[in-house]
């Protein structure tokens, strides 16, 4: 029984935003001096060759990454390093501070391992996050940071959201995700329209002017033939790559009593519906345009299969609260085994093979 099989229960007796506030507390306290985050990292990082990923003209350590709202403000990022992830993206990121929607609005699915938030975009702003990037350093693996737009904008007025989120935080950033697809903030317009995404990434292009990587993120509940509309507006741009995917409004087979709280449902339901969606669009694009897949991702086997289906990272978030602080290290120790099993002497070589299969 590990430390935090002990230690799980008693935080799960606290609302899920308070032990999550809790954890970052504890992550930030630990990160604050040299020797812990020594200490953390000879627990819990686990270095491979095989897992080494080239991607965005960036070196990943590993393919196992913290997804977009874990740390929203850039708090913890030299924790996360230290816990053995292979990278983190910020945010979502927005250029002022809001408080989102009214607490309660983080909801446990213990029966189906996963989450419920409708958090709607809370956050310190961009010069917040601006700053302490500033004092704190930039940490020593990459960092993504997802741009989102203030809850009161028009569709207008959303497009230069980004671009200022953009100017102020890719000075930092190994790559930037523009957020079109949160369900838990006002729907006052369509966010994923084509008319708007090519509003969007034609002003992000021309404030580009240092070559930032920047992707797009995806939902899970959108029908194939638009996933793959935006897809193909992504292409015509020549953007870098898709985060496949973002939460979902799904609530089918779900065992938990909080299955009707509105907001994004995360954690092990969205496995297979997110794995889907990543081996459309790598079919799609003939695995040509990066993927990083993201939900339900908690173990070595469901990262491997989205790694098979044609993602070339990922990432968890849900996982990382269910399974504690050693998860990097065990999902990354049990890709090894897989990849060895299978003949591959790195991840780069197992993305897509399941699709190249069909």
């Amino acid at each position: 029984m590990t430390l935090y099989s002990r230690v799980r229960p008693l935080a799960f007796r606290l609302p899920a935003e308070t032990a999550h506030d809790l954890g970052k507390r504890t992550l930030r306290a630990a990160q604050s001096t040299r020797p812990t985050r020594a200490a953390m990292a000879a627990a819990y990082q686990y270095d491979h060759p095989a897992l080494c990923v080239d991607l965005f003209d960036t070196t990943f350590p590993n393919p196992v990454g913290i997804a977009a709202g874990f740390d929203k403000n850039a708090e913890v990022t030299h924790a996360l390093a230290a816990l053995g992830f292979g990278f983190v993206e910020i945010g979502t990121v927005t250029p002022y501070s809001q408080g989102g929607n009214d607490r309660p609005r983080l909801f446990r699915l213990r029966e189906d391992e996963a989450m419920v938030n409708r958090m709607g975009f809370n956050g310190q702003g961009m010069e917040r996050v601006k700053s302490r990037l500033e004092t704190d350093g930039t940490p020593d693996f990459p960092l993504g940071v997802n741009i989102g737009k203030m809850n009161s904008s028009t569709e207008r007025e959303a497009v230069e959201d980004y671009r200022r989120v953009f100017d102020r935080l890719s000075p930092f950033a190994d790559y930037v995700v523009v957020n079109v697809s949160c369900p838990n903030t006002p729907d006052e317009f369509d966010e994923a329209s084509p008319d708007h995404l090519r509003e969007i990434f034609e002003t992000l292009e021309d404030e580009n002017d240092a070559d930032v990587p920047i992707l797009v993120k995806v939902g899970p509940d959108e029908p194939a033939a638009s996933i793959l509309e935006l897809v193909d507006i992504v292409q015509a741009f020549d953007l870098d790559g898709i985060v496949a995917t973002n939460t979902s409004t799904d609530r089918e087979n779900l065992a938990s009593p909080r299955r009707e709280e509105w907001g994004g449902l995360s954690g092990k339901p969205l496995e297979e519906p997110s794995t889907a969606v990543i081996r459309t669009i790598a079919d799609h694009t003939d695995g040509d345009l990066p993927i990083i897949g993201v939900g339900g991702v908690d173990s070595a086997a469901s990262a491997y299969r989205k790694i098979r289906a044609g993602a070339s990272l990922v990432q968890l978030y849900t996982g990382f609260v269910y399974r504690g602080p050693s998860t990097a290290k065990r999902i990354n120790r049990g890709l090894v085994n897989l990849l060895e099993r299978d003949g591959f002497a790195s991840v780069a070589e197992a993305v897509g093979v399941d699709r190249e299969k069909e």
